[in-house]
């Protein structure tokens, strides 16, 4: 590949300011659209599989896919039929009626989990809110707390709302949001101790821990696995206390990890637990799952206009059998493999500047050493130059996400193209 080869057909001077085409105006985008995003100045305009193309016709392997959303890639036609046939028959209709379209998708994931009921949104922030309100009316009604308090984790991400920021054990999502929402306290991750010493002290008059909430694995915060041992002792002490035990399954879940949801790396069921991203393949649509003794919910307490629409279940439908039909799954933990080892020997390159590759399926991490003068946001630039598209998790971590569709090909050449990129800025 040469130094000005994109994937496939399309070039790219490497030395380019990414200066848009007369097609996309960026500047009157950026006059009407909010600047709630640091976007990188590349306007996408379609896809198919793993690739997209810009408004000037470059094509890019896609190993951000929505961030870890596009489960089957872009256009699949299994997904292109389905939301088709469902647009022309029934597209939404509100929750004061059965939706036999949500109860067929409720009914895959009570089958294919360890949930019992299943409650549906349209995000991963929501699905978190539900869950929280959930633990928090099970911790009132059921363990009789006045002020339920729930763990979270150091540098986790739950979504954006008021409660998740809150949630969320990263201050920088949380500046000028203030006050938050108490009932929340942060322990590390991975980190049994603390979490048992915050359980002792935080129990004090009204105040009580009513439920833990971590991720499998740590997402934004670095892609960091969860360890074995770490949740076994949390589902214990769970078990003794009556405290619940909640899962953010909302980037790692539905396939990505290798495995359909990633508690199932930790040899533990959680009481509740989160989907949304991956669970539509890019159709918005969330979910809070829970087991049966926990579903306190009464008709009125909680709700979504949008939540479990014909249209996005139909798609979340289409998602799920084609991970069953198309062995998806399988293909995820041998192309994970692949590219662990692929990333492990270019670290081995690097060893100055990369300090470990992890990760669990296809969703991998590369952190770079602290003392490295580049960022992880460097090497994205880099390697969109060579027509790979990757994402930052964190200022030293760079995300790998591709579509769980991804081919034996497609990873060889997003490897190439991540070796090219960290030569750039290694020597730059």
């Amino acid at each position: 590949m040469s130094s000005q080869t994109l994937i496939g057909q399309a070039t790219i001077d490497p030395q380019s300011s990414y200066v848009q085409s007369s097609t996309f105006d960026q500047d009157a985008f950026d006059q009407v659209v909010m600047s709630t995003y640091a976007r990188f100045p590349l306007a996408l305009e379609r896809g198919e599989g793993c690739r997209v193309w810009d408004t000037q016709g470059r094509e890019y392997l896609d190993f951000v896919a929505g961030i870890a959303t596009c489960t089957l890639g872009h256009a699949h036609p299994a997904l292109v039929a389905a939301v088709t046939r469902q647009i022309q028959k029934l597209h939404h209709v509100s929750n004061l009626y059965y939706i036999p379209e949500q109860g067929e998708l409720a009914k895959w994931i009570v089958q294919h989990s360890c949930a019992e009921r299943v409650f549906f949104c349209n995000s991963g922030a929501e699905a978190n809110e539900a869950a929280i309100k959930l633990a928090r009316k099970y911790a009132h009604t059921v363990l009789e707390i006045d002020q339920p308090i729930i763990l979270t984790a150091h540098a986790s991400f739950h979504g954006r709302t008021l409660a998740t920021i809150t949630a969320t054990g990263q201050p920088k999502y949380q500046k000028n949001f203030d006050p938050l929402v108490p009932g929340f306290h942060y322990v590390p991750y991975n980190d049994i101790s603390a979490v048992e010493t915050a359980i002792g002290e935080l129990d004090e008059g009204d105040y009580r821990v009513a439920a833990i909430l971590l991720e499998p694995l740590q997402g934004e915060g670095g892609v960091r696995p969860g360890e074995i041992a770490y949740f076994q002792k949390l589902r214990q002490i769970c078990d003794e206390t009556g405290i619940l035990l909640i899962f953010d399954e909302v980037q790692v879940g539905m396939g990505r990890s290798g495995k359909l949801w990633g508690y199932e790396h930790l040899g533990v069921e959680p009481d509740i637990f989160t989907s949304a991203k991956g669970l539509g393949g890019g159709i918005p649509i969330g979910a809070m799952m829970c087991k049966s003794f926990c579903d306190v919910f009464q008709p009125g307490e909680h709700a979504s206009t949008f939540g479990g629409n014909p249209f996005a279940c139909a798609a979340a439908l289409t998602v799920c059998n084609t991970l069953e039909q198309e062995n998806l799954l399988q293909n995820v933990e041998a192309r994970g493999e692949q590219l662990r080892v692929g990333l492990q020997a270019i670290a081995a390159k690097y060893p100055q500047h990369i300090t470990e590759v992890r990760g669990w399926g296809l969703i991998d991490g590369i952190e770079l050493a602290a003392q490295t003068q580049f960022t992880a946001a460097d090497v994205v630039k880099a390697a969109m130059e060579k027509g790979l598209l990757l994402v930052p998790a964190g200022p030293k971590v760079i995300r790998f996400v591709p579509p769980l569709i991804v081919t034996e090909a497609e990873v060889d050449t997003a490897l190439q193209a991540v070796d090219q990129a960290l030569a750039i800025v290694t020597t730059s």
